[in-house]
């Protein structure tokens, strides 16, 4: 009985725990308020050179009390008062008189503003054949952006399919290639990064002003130009007001919009997918690739919308529903605009929010009480438009963007104070040193706690993206109160800021699925197809039936296996192979008859299956050190018996396939090429009065400046167990006139007086002038830490994405280079550069069809219409943080580079230099690293340690030659 009343007890006492447990998670979740610890301070109060300059709000609040004037202001865009790389058009698709303005083009006109006060911006615009990428500009009020933002405005283009989809020969839907359009557009100057909802108000004085559109990227024709009166948008019963009173004649009038059909949309990458992964969604198949749903991972910024078109058979009122899903981000809130014809109707659709579910929701449009909404069609054909918003996040997060930026401010101001890693004995006596620090960290940490309230209640839960903000708003807190805390949590306090700018990346995506759309007459009711537990259970089992028969790997037409098949693997992922396929798919195989088999494979399993003699005929994306490892085991073919080889080649710099040349052959065909660049804080070195440098001497002599504020300069290091780079060592190298073998390549020169040369500088730099060995540079570079780096130019397409609080205050430029004299005694800059990359090689074949088709294949992939296509279509589907990286010189100009960035990295492109490949060159970087870190480590004689380790590495060099079977002398 003892016993009973014991275990009854026990459970008793764990469901009284597990019942405190839900109450206090679930005061803190969502009851959680802090309004008592800021509603008594002016969170927009501005301690001194610890806030934000030039910002939009700033510039609302300077001018709080201007006019909201009624009249607009036409611009007569041909009456311009100067122009540079501009040109009037004239009887252009159907307009008298356009602008075409150029890229880098800069315009200005006078214009006559007859009341001062507020206007927004109108643009009406068409873009022109270029790069494909956003249009930007900058616009100035009479010489001077208003803003910082300002300079950035940027315009959609517009995409549609270029044919029907199609089936491959597997019964597989292939989505069709994006194309753009040329057609007239209009938009306002708004916020690229979606914070603000209406366009930006741009206030203008009484009089004469002058404005200005400077290209950043991109050339585009203008029709129209004006500024407009700001007007309040009218609501829903505005709305019902003004439309005519009718009875709808219609009953049970249902036109369902299929979202893969959509028409319109203003990026590539908003192509219709196929999704498996739910019965209801439709058209539904487990057994093949149906293209059933749109939007999805791509559809994520503000700013990007998708078009469907439609027709009604009658005037009269029509309900809306959307068929949605958001299963991306739980505790977040995806919104979307609507539009019908070009227009948002009225207030209440201007944010349509979708929460949080794993299944499909059918959601009607309707008010807080459930009533539909009533929209007022005319006969025949109309549009509707879903654009990505942020709706009431949007301020939200230009709060926490500002706060960030306010917040590394305070981190750099401590740093260059205290260093990096402060003595944890010490007391730095902060409040006294820097009184106006602690009085930041006190305003910072009230307004983190407002903007924690804000999104709770947005969203109605305090999901785990906004943690970080509440961890620093009390971490701040603890600093007030303790400032000697400050220097002992310091590492913390930057993590912590660091962490706040990844939310802010995931707060600002706001991602959602559209499986179709429904257009139907006013009352008639719509069936919600929400999943069943039993259809849930069906599908999963249909499925797993399924991956036993159905090749999920397959990429588009797979053929029979002979010798006229091309078998190409791709080692990279399985999005660039189904570009890939459905490229030779509806291009190469129709154009030369050639069949190939695309697969996509790990490159660990190419050494085997070649062995095997299972191999491709040609692989893709492999490694730069491959082709002539492969080729010393005459496991590959000598591309230089094509007649066509020279031909190909033209389309490279030579240090693209420097690597891929081996004994007077050529073994690989270059595909991908990087190069370092130096990136630079602006506004870090602007407050330090710094120039940029342009030799490693300049370098040197700006250290003592930026390390005395406790700052860094990163270079390439070797600390890293998993990827040391040598890149820096062997840019030293060339830079002074050597290399790292002789011109036959049998041993190493690293050890004549140039190599000892670079090797004593590289070493140094960590040695001497105490850089960092092991850092992450993308981190610093945000904080401010490290307001300069030599790194790969592909680091830049990360900082775009995910820095987005230091927009237009980092830039990159050529690395510095070393003076030399030519033979004439004349000084210049050597600016040579380390480059590497990835290629395409063909398998050795006894079968001269295959060889030949697989030649055909190699010259098509390096042609300069593939190489822009392929990079397009994989920068619109994984975005521009995945932006290609081509060795093709004409095809890297046509990609989304601004004109500016690709003037720079042409120009440091052109100087860089190819790694030769050896037998037995896999040694050589491995000696070379422990070289660096004897020197760094053990505090060993530079000159002494890279002779003794060049001997090594040239026993290892001939003990290969011997093993292949090649001369030694």
């Amino acid at each position: 009985m003892k016993a009973a009343v014991k275990k009854v007890l026990i459970m008793v006492g764990v469901v009284l725990v597990i019942g405190i447990i839900c109450f206090v998670k679930n005061k803190t979740t969502v009851n959680d308020n802090y309004a008592d610890k800021y509603e008594s301070t002016d969170l927009t109060a501005k301690v001194d050179g610890l806030s934000r300059e030039g910002t939009y709000t700033e510039y609302l609040s300077n001018h709080a009390n201007a006019e909201y004037p009624k009249e607009n202001i036409d611009i007569d865009l041909c009456n311009y008062d100067s122009g540079e790389n501009i040109e009037v058009y004239q009887n252009y698709k159907g307009e008298e008189k356009v602008l075409y303005t150029k890229d880098q083009s800069s315009v200005t006109w006078s214009v006559d503003v007859p009341e001062a006060g507020y206007y927004n911006v109108y643009i009406e615009y068409m873009t022109v054949e270029s790069r494909g990428v956003v249009v930007e500009r900058s616009f100035l009020i009479n010489n001077v952006n208003p803003f910082k933002d300002a300079a950035n405005l940027t315009f959609n283009r517009l995409w549609t399919d270029d044919e029907n989809v199609i089936t491959d020969n597997q019964g597989n839907e292939i989505r069709p290639t994006q194309v753009e359009v040329y057609e007239w557009q209009s938009a306002y100057c708004k916020d690229c990064m979606g914070y603000e909802i209406e366009p930006y108000q741009f206030y203008f004085e009484k009089g004469k002003n002058k404005i200005t559109l400077d290209a950043v990227n991109e050339p585009m024709i203008l029709r129209k130009l004006a500024l407009t009166a700001i007007g309040e948008r009218k609501d829903y019963i505005i709305y019902c007001s003004e439309q005519p009173i009718m009875k709808n004649t219609l009953s049970d009038f249902e036109l369902k919009i299929q979202g893969e059909d959509s028409i319109m949309r203003s990026e590539p990458s908003l192509y219709a997918k196929y999704d498996r992964s739910s019965p209801t969604t439709q058209p539904y198949s487990v057994t093949k690739t149906v293209l059933n749903y749109t939007g999805g991972e791509a559809w994520n910024t503000p700013g990007q919308w998708i078009e469907w078109e439609f027709n009604v058979p009658e005037d009269g009122y029509y309900n809306i529903t959307v068929k949605g899903r958001q299963n991306y981000a739980r505790g977040s809130v995806s919104c979307r605009s609507l539009y019908i014809d070009g227009e948002i109707p009225f207030k209440e659709v201007e944010t349509i929010s979708f929460d949080y579910d794993n299944d499909w929701n059918v959601m009607i449009l309707a008010d807080e009480k459930g009533t539909p909404y009533r929209f007022y069609l005319a006969e025949g054909t109309h549009r509707i438009r879903l654009e990505a918003t942020l709706g009431n996040m949007g301020e939200i997060l230009e709060e926490l963007e500002d706060s960030i930026y306010r917040l590394n401010q305070i981190y750099r101001k401590i740093l260059v104070y205290t260093g990096a890693d402060p003595d944890d004995y010490r007391d730095y006596n902060i409040e006294q040193v820097y009184p106006e620090v602690i009085e930041a960290m006190d305003l910072e940490s009230k307004r983190l706690y407002k903007i924690i309230d804000e999104v709770v209640a947005y969203t109605g839960q305090k999901a785990e993206k906004i943690a970080t903000a509440q961890t620093l708003a009390r971490q701040l807190e603890q600093f007030v109160e303790r400032p000697d805390k400050i220097t002992v949590n310091f590492t913390t306090f930057k993590d912590n800021i660091t962490s706040l700018g990844t939310a802010i990346l995931n707060m600002s995506e706001t991602k959602l699925d559209i499986d179709y759309l429904i257009v139907s007459n006013d009352g008639n009711e719509i069936t919600k197809d929400k999943t069943s537990v039993f259809a849930k259970i069906w599908h999963e089992m249909n499925s797993f039936i399924a991956s036993y028969f159905v090749d999920y790997d397959a990429v588009g037409d797979v053929y029979q296996e002979d010798n006229d098949v091309v078998k190409v693997w791709i080692v990279t992922g399985r999005d660039q192979g189904s570009i890939l396929k459905t490229m030779v798919d509806d291009t190469f195989t129709p154009k030369s008859g050639i069949k190939v088999n695309v697969e996509i494979v790990d490159a660990s399993a190419l050494l085997n299956a070649v062995v095997a003699g299972r191999g491709p005929n040609v692989v893709l994306s492999v490694g730069a050190d491959q082709p002539v490892n492969y080729a010393l085991r005459n496991a590959v073919e000598d591309l230089t018996q094509f007649d066509t080889c020279d031909e190909v080649l033209n389309s490279f710099y030579e240090s693209a396939y420097r690597a891929y040349e081996y004994n007077g052959g050529l073994y690989a065909i270059p595909e991908t090429q990087t190069y370092n660049v130096m990136f630079y804080r602006k506004d870090i070195l602007e407050e330090l009065g710094l120039e940029i440098p342009n030799t490693w001497d300049e370098m040197i002599e700006m250290l003592p400046t930026i390390q005395g504020n406790n700052m860094e300069v990163g270079i390439p290091a070797t600390a890293s167990t998993t990827l040391p780079d040598l890149s820096l060592f062997y840019t030293l190298l060339y830079q002074n006139g050597s290399d790292v073998y002789d011109e036959d390549a049998k041993k190493t020169i690293i050890d004549n007086e140039a190599g000892v040369h670079a090797f004593a500088m590289y070493t140094s730099f960590f040695t001497e002038y105490g850089m960092p060995a092991d850092y992450d540079f993308v981190s610093r570079f945000r904080s401010g830490e490290m307001p300069i780096g030599i790194a790969s130019y592909s680091i830049y397409n990360t900082l775009i994405v995910s820095a987005p609080e230091i927009r237009s205050l980092w830039d990159f430029t050529l690395i510095p280079g070393t003076v030399t004299k030519d033979e004439n005694e004349w000084e210049h800059i050597n600016r040579s550069d380390y480059s590497t990359g990835t290629c395409s090689m063909m398998i050795k074949t006894e079968n001269e069809n295959t060889r030949l088709n697989a030649w055909n294949f190699m010259k098509w992939w390096a042609q300069t219409e593939t190489q822009v296509r392929f990079g397009r279509e994989l920068e619109a589907l994984l975005g521009s943080s995945a932006r290609y990286a081509t060795a093709n010189k004409e095809a890297f100009s046509q990609l989304a580079w601004s004109a500016n960035d690709v003037q720079v990295l042409q120009k440091q492109w052109a100087s860089t230099v190819g790694f030769r490949e050896v037998a037995g060159g896999y040694y050589t970087g491995r000696h070379i690293i422990n070289a660096v870190r004897k020197v760094i480590n053990e505090k060993e004689d530079p000159r002494e340690t890279i002779l003794d380790y060049a001997i090594t590495i040239d026993e290892e060099l001939i003990k290969k030659r011997t093993e292949f079977g090649l001369p030694l002398d």
